[in-house]
């Protein structure tokens, strides 16, 4: 398994593991707003074995404003950042908040939550 792959199935069972969030990787035609999208990933080796990943994360919502999207980034940021995560076959080294943005998006209702993070993983 892929050191990216593992990262990811460990960000979503740890966001599914709350029952206020709901997450995918692939979002189906009928999902109801508001959910947590896993986005776009970045890995590149640091040296002696180690890999960092930057992940995205994207909170969708159709609450009628900024509020939605920024509570509910402020529950996926309480889940990651710091966290200790099982990941298969690695060693998760850490896992931190580095950035989010919140935009309205030109249907003029929803909001699109973007977060960033930074994992730093080992294979022993």
């Amino acid at each position: 398994m892929s050191a990216a792959w593992a990262v990811q199935q460990a960000v979503y069972a740890a966001l599914a593991a709350d029952p206020a969030l709901r997450v995918f990787d692939a979002v189906p035609n009928a999902a109801v707003f508001p959910y947590v999208v896993i986005g776009d990933a970045d890995e590149a080796a640091c040296g002696g074995g180690l890999i960092e990943h930057q992940l995205t994360l994207q909170v969708w919502s159709r609450a009628g404003g900024a509020r939605e999207p920024k509570q509910i980034a402020a529950l996926v940021k309480a889940r990651l950042d710091g966290a200790i995560l099982a990941v298969e076959g690695e060693t998760l080294i850490g896992l931190m908040f580095v950035a989010a943005n919140y935009r309205r998006q030109s249907d003029g209702e929803t909001w699109r939550g973007t977060l960033r993070f930074r994992a730093v993983t080992e294979t022993p």
